[in-house]
């Protein structure tokens, strides 16, 4: 019979607590006649008893919360590779650049981690949004979505939808709805142009404007079906120009800064859980 860790523990427990008291209320008996040794004999029987049923209980509650860890943790995994799996299927389906999912995930970490941010459940919000900040363009249709060409208005209109789409799918999974800054508002611009919201300056979360100057670095040094990539200079040259209209000035600074650290990560592992 296989039993829940909490009935097994009582179970345990009460099978050692009326073996103590049989056997130590008989060697108490045999051993003492007098009754202040038997009292004497009896206090100590009962601290051991503490003491022993104390760290009985000790190990197989925390050999019980082990297990729950360990089947925990595989669940996470499980997660985590379902989202990877999520972020494959998009760059799969939108024709990009080999990689670019994990390519600008791995680049906007880094960009965090200069930032200042070190804990780690901030970092793996910000990794998981990075790897999902596409997800909404499952619902676009292909002919948008690969389009060669240039986007006539409403088809624009459609393509606009993605964080919208993104938001909705996200909002209602909670294991994934801290990380949704990235996949909802990485199109947003510092001067309040951007969309889908219309959001400016520090109103756009910190996530998503660290991711939004690495995924317009990608985009421009990487061919597109749409377009042919750009020459490094010109790209960074242009991330210059947007600073303080479409990108943070400060994050552009950073970014800036470190470019050759930034654009080096890409090519290292993902903080442990997600590689």
């Amino acid at each position: 019979m296989n039993l829940k860790p909490h009935y097994s523990i009582v179970l345990i427990y009460l099978m050692l607590g009326a073996i103590w008291i049989f056997f130590s209320d008989s060697a108490v008996e045999s051993l003492f006649q007098n009754k202040e040794d038997i009292t004497f004999a009896q206090n100590i029987k009962g601290w051991l008893f503490i003491v022993i049923t104390g760290l009985l209980l000790f190990f197989l509650i925390r050999k019980a919360v082990s297990a729950i860890e360990e089947v925990n943790s595989k669940l996470v995994e499980s997660y985590e590779q379902t989202i990877r799996g999520w972020g494959y299927v998009t760059d799969l389906r939108h024709q990009e650049t080999k990689d670019h999912t994990q390519r600008v995930t791995k680049m906007t970490i880094e960009l965090a981690k200069l930032s200042g941010i070190t804990e780690e459940k901030e970092l793996k919000s910000i990794e998981r949004g990075a790897l999902l900040h596409d997800i909404g363009k499952i619902a676009i249709p292909d002919a948008v979505l690969i389009k060669p060409g240039k986007l006539d208005k409403e088809e624009w209109l459609q393509m606009k939808k993605h964080p919208e789409i993104a938001n909705n799918i996200l909002s209602d999974i909670g294991f994934l709805r801290e990380s949704i800054e990235i996949p909802y508002c990485h199109h947003e611009k510092w001067d309040g142009t951007g969309y889908p919201q219309g959001i400016e300056g520090d109103g756009i979360p910190i996530a998503a404007r660290f991711f939004a100057v690495i995924d317009v670095w990608d985009a421009l040094i990487h061919p597109r079906i749409y377009k042919s990539a750009w020459p490094e200079e010109k790209v960074l040259e242009y991330i210059r120009e947007q600073s303080g209209s479409h990108f943070d000035p400060d994050v552009v600074n950073l970014f800036l800064e470190n470019y050759t650290q930034i654009k080096a990560s890409s090519k290292i592992h993902l903080v442990p859980g997600l590689d």
